[in-house]
């Protein structure tokens, strides 16, 4: 038989003319390990793909957007809306009437603020401060930091914004950072307002303060600065009482209320003599701390105490909400 007619299979020992065949047997179905490294080298294997990470940003600053889509809907809702434009008329309803009893010449009788803010235009500000941050300015805070949980949960979308996941600790820090913002806002709207129709309706030019010293017009604009943000911090210290409250029920309207009746009867307690002793302990006794700044100097230990007494409430009551809602079974 030739070689030609031998069969594939035939033995690598087999000889012709005396030489052996060298040529390596395949088993069927088997490739030689040389012929694959071979085809390793030919073709080499390319690497798994690896999709791509998220962007740094997105996986950087949850809370960042967490808040920026907070303050969207706090500041779009139409509520909340028009209780600004509400604090922003009281000063102008303010500044009119004032005008009218100084054209009248009914000056007599009445207190320093009072008589201040008809000499000069700054003063309105300080004013409009002083009687709105005993009521119509925290139910504005209030509506907004009670709502804050309670409203989620009465609205059945507190369970989602859980599982999204925001976590309970970062979600109730974006909720209480909304409401403090709102507070600020809510404070920036009425020192504006009274500014604005202050400069209209009253003479501009140095201001006198409470202690008798005449300051510039601009070191008055600075001290405006200062009590805008004493009173924000203010706010903001009630603002984590209702936040507190907030967890406590799955009615909004139960938080506000709470918050509601806690101010007034704070407010209560203050103007009976037999309980001067809870003063410096209640928060509304630090609201108008800020006539420190009518002062030369500027009675910086009566806002030191005040700012003081800000952050013991927001401390206590950011604990008393965290404590509450982590530990809380979430059923809406």
């Amino acid at each position: 038989m030739s070689t030609a007619e031998r069969p594939a299979g035939a033995t690598a020992g087999a000889t012709m003319g005396g030489t052996t065949d060298t040529r390596e047997r395949r088993a069927p179905g088997l490739v030689p390990v040389t012929e694959s490294l071979r085809t390793a080298e030919r073709h080499p294997v390319e690497p798994a793909a690896v999709p791509p990470l998220p962007p740094a940003q997105g996986r950087r600053w949850p809370f960042l957007r967490l808040l920026r889509s907070e303050l969207g809907l706090t500041f779009r809702r139409p509520r909340n809306l028009v209780m600004l434009g509400v604090l922003a008329l009281v000063p102008v309803i303010l500044g009119v009437v004032l005008r009218a009893i100084g054209a009248d010449g009914g000056e007599g009788g009445m207190g320093g603020l009072l008589t201040a803010t008809l000499g000069n235009s700054l003063m309105l500000t300080f004013f409009a401060l002083s009687i709105l941050t005993t009521l119509l300015m925290p139910i504005a805070v209030s509506v907004v930091a009670g709502d804050a949980i309670a409203g989620e949960a009465g609205a059945g979308t507190l369970r989602y914004l859980l599982a999204a996941p925001a976590g309970r600790t970062r979600l109730l820090a974006v909720k209480f950072a909304n409401a403090a913002l709102f507070s600020v806002a809510v404070t920036a709207v009425v020192a504006l307002s009274a500014l604005v129709v202050g400069l209209i309706l009253f003479p501009a030019g140095p201001v006198t303060l409470l202690s008798g010293t005449t300051i510039p017009m601009a070191e008055g604009l600075v001290r405006i600065l200062v009590a805008v943000g004493y009173v924000s911090a203010g706010m903001a210290a009630l603002a984590a009482v209702a936040l507190a409250l907030s967890t406590f029920t799955e009615a909004p309207i139960g938080a506000i209320a709470a918050t509601l009746v806690l101010i007034i009867v704070t407010q209560v307690l203050r103007v009976i003599p037999q309980l001067d002793f809870l003063g410096p302990y209640l928060l509304p006794t630090w609201w108008n701390g800020f006539d420190g700044v009518l002062r030369t100097p500027i009675d910086t230990g009566e806002l030191s105490s005040g700012l003081l007494a800000f952050c013991a409430y927001i401390v206590l009551s950011l604990s008393i909400a965290w404590a509450r809602f982590t530990g809380k079974d979430i059923t809406s």
